[in-house]
């Protein structure tokens, strides 16, 4: 556990090379999406492990240290692939740790009820001459559906070790610790087309010192992964791949297909026939509840009723019971009654300097305000927001609302692929730009980010929000909402004519629909709120100073000023929202925590929250994420965006208060 604490002091290329490239056992977790791989790693490791950035790259892998018998050994937990020739960033980091680093063996986790997409790892694996052990989580499921798989049968023909497990209730996990020393090459071979061999054996020719078995970098090549390019001029002659390009061309000539469509077929072939041999179908199962929930929830009549009772059930925790019950129990008991007062007496008492006791305990102090609106007002949103995300999350319901919205996104120049970075972005902006690498063009890619910059609320937000809407009647929630999606429908349309580029096809595979366990729930929020008081509280901090130094320099009453012909007379807001419209630069949650707290105190009317709300969740990005958009999609479009979007937050709000008070409408 030593080398692990150690390496969280060390940047990121410098953990790369302790980690991957010293003489330890390194055992890299490798596997499709949403199979588990996460939980056997957590497993595997304990909580100590460090997460950091792929050298050259944004993709976070996370790192940490277990033992097997007596022996220290560092796992690498690797983002979800389908393949090896990478469709994106994540899918090619995972590729490109087994091309570049010294690793040990591979622990593959695959889906026992989708055992045929796992095999098409193992395949490629096995190609690699790397040593593997194959896991196949889930088995739960799959013996509720009436399969069984013969492990032993699978152990021979694939000649390496399978093991099985119900990870998320430790069943079978032990067996992972004893059966990692067993790993070993594959002895599944198969056989190409005789043009393919051929271009296999000429192709290899050319290789000198591949970084895995001559074969299967023979294949990555003809299958022409853009990925390797650099590889391929860093280590390949000039003349090698003048020769190399005709045999290819050769190939697909022949073929009328390109080549990497043509050995997924042979693969597909090898594979299906290993799952007709080893999984059986035991008896006949009646269809399982989880199964008849599953039409109901996809169903493209029924489901949009049943997102609208998740969707309130939502409201009532995130913004009944925590926005209102908790809020008002941290923040008037626990802050109010003990926490501040004891803050300010002690300072009065101990620390007789008046600038000192204003940085602290003031109207914009570190205790007073940054503490009191990130602990006590924000914290109570984001932990119950969290709680319910996570339930969504784990019981596999995200997934059927990408499903669902997929025509919507239609609507705004994206395929469903994007509801997932939108949903992400409900947790957090600036990570849900980076997981638009998932989308296929640089056209979605730059939808996708831009929409997410507009109108989708973050966690810490979107709690806030919520939190402000419970004070209203329910028309203005449903009024917010309304006016934000038509904003979002009106420039993503717009941007998807203006933006020049293609739209990939929509492919998802759904998760099975599953009972969440409470236990996983809770690691997820806890680990999620930790996130929250680390990354989070800080930036409040940050902001308060800001305010606290704006406010000291005599700076805040010229801001105000100048922003009052914007915010009085446009946005019809009293002058002291400035102060909140101003700090969600920093942060758009703590701008929000800012109208919430004035909300509560009568500073604003129903239709000034409704105004309020609306142009802050249109407004501007914080500033992290627009440093992700920066290195996304370069300085000049982060300033296009930004530019954008800050007129239109204002106008629509504006536009929204002269028809609310046109129409006489009072909430």
């Amino acid at each position: 556990m030593e080398n692990v604490l150690t390496a969280r002091k060390k940047t990121t290329s410098q953990i790369s090379e302790t980690i991957l490239s010293d003489n330890s056992h390194v055992v890299v977790l490798i596997g499709n999406p949403n199979v588990g791989k996460s939980v056997i790693f957590n497993f595997l490791t304990g909580k100590y492990v460090t997460v950091s950035n792929y050298p050259g790259t944004t993709i976070e892998i996370t790192r940490g240290v277990g033992k097997i018998g007596n022996e220290e050994v560092t796992f690498v937990d690797t983002p979800g692939i389908n393949g090896f020739v990478p469709n994106s960033e994540d899918e090619q980091v995972t590729r490109d740790i087994l091309l570049n680093e010294k690793v040990t063996s591979v622990l593959q986790v695959g889906d026992a009820n989708n055992l045929r997409r796992a095999l098409m790892i193992s395949l490629q694996l096995a190609e690699m001459e790397i040593p593997f052990l194959l896991n196949l989580n889930m088995m739960d499921e799959l013996q509720e559906s009436g399969y069984t798989i013969d492990i032993d049968l699978l152990q021979d023909k694939l000649g390496i070790p399978v093991n099985s497990t119900v990870a998320v209730r430790r069943v079978g996990t032990n067996q992972i610790r004893k059966r990692l020393p067993s790993a070993r090459r594959s002895n599944w071979n198969i056989l190409y087309p005789p043009v393919i061999e051929d271009a296999i054996t000429k192709v290899g020719e050319l290789i000198e010192n591949p970084p895995v078995a001559r074969r299967a970098m023979a294949l990555l090549l003809l299958m022409e992964d853009e990925g390797l390019q650099t590889w391929v001029h860093r280590n390949m002659s000039a003349d090698a791949i003048n020769k190399m390009r005709p045999i290819i061309a050769a190939i697909e000539q022949k073929l009328g297909m390109p080549i990497s469509y043509f050995v997924a077929q042979t693969r597909f072939r090898y594979v299906d026939k290993l799952c007709d041999i080893v999984v059986k179908k035991e008896r006949r199962m009646p269809a399982r509840l989880p199964a008849y929930i599953d039409k109901f929830v996809t169903h493209p009549i029924w489901g949009i009723p049943i997102l609208f009772v998740l969707l309130t059930f939502l409201y009532l925790i995130v913004g009944v019971f925590g926005a209102q019950i908790l809020v008002d129990l941290i923040e008037k008991t626990l802050f109010g009654k003990f926490i501040n007062p004891s803050a300010v007496w002690l300072f009065k008492t101990l620390v007789p300097v008046p600038f000192v006791q204003d940085l602290f305990v003031g109207e914009y102090g570190i205790i007073t305000m940054a503490l009191t609106y990130g602990l006590a007002i924000v914290l109570p949103i984001v932990s119950t927001f969290f709680f319910i995300f996570s339930l969504f999350e784990d019981s596999g319901y995200l997934s059927r609302i990408a499903l669902m919205l997929n025509r919507f996104f239609k609507m705004i120049g994206l395929n469903g692929k994007a509801v997932l970075p939108m949903i992400l972005g409900l947790g957090c902006d600036t990570m849900a730009s980076l997981s638009t690498r998932i989308l296929e063009t640089k056209k979605e890619r730059r939808i996708a980010i831009f929409l997410l910059a507009l109108g989708v609320p973050c966690s810490a937000q979107l709690g806030v929000i919520l939190g402000m809407t419970a004070l209203l009647p329910w028309q203005a929630t449903a009024l917010w909402i309304v006016v934000v999606t038509i904003v979002m429908i009106i420039v993503g349309s717009l941007s998807s004519r203006i933006i020049h580029g293609e739209i990939s096809d929509f492919i998802l595979e759904l998760p099975p629909l599953r009972l969440p366990l409470f236990a996983n729930i809770v690691v997820k929020t806890v680990s999620r709120v930790e996130w929250y008081i680390k990354e989070i509280i800080p930036v409040f901090i940050i902001g308060t100073l800001i305010l606290f130094f704006l406010d000291k320099l005599a700076i805040m009453p010229i801001i105000t000023d100048a922003a009052a012909p914007i915010v009085n007379r446009l946005l019809g807001l009293p002058v002291q929202t400035a102060e909140a419209f101003l700090i969600g630069f920093l942060r758009r949650d703590y701008g929000a925590a800012g109208l919430f707290n004035l909300a509560r105190q009568g500073g604003l009317s129903g239709n000034q929250v409704v105004v309020s709300i609306v142009t802050i969740t249109l407004f501007m990005p914080c500033i992290a994420n627009l440093l992700v958009i920066i290195k996304e999609l370069g300085l000049k479009i982060a300033f296009i965006i930004s530019i954008i979007i800050l007129p239109i937050a204002f106008i629509v709000g504006g536009l929204l208060n002269l028809i609310l008070n046109a129409m006489g409408i009072v909430f």
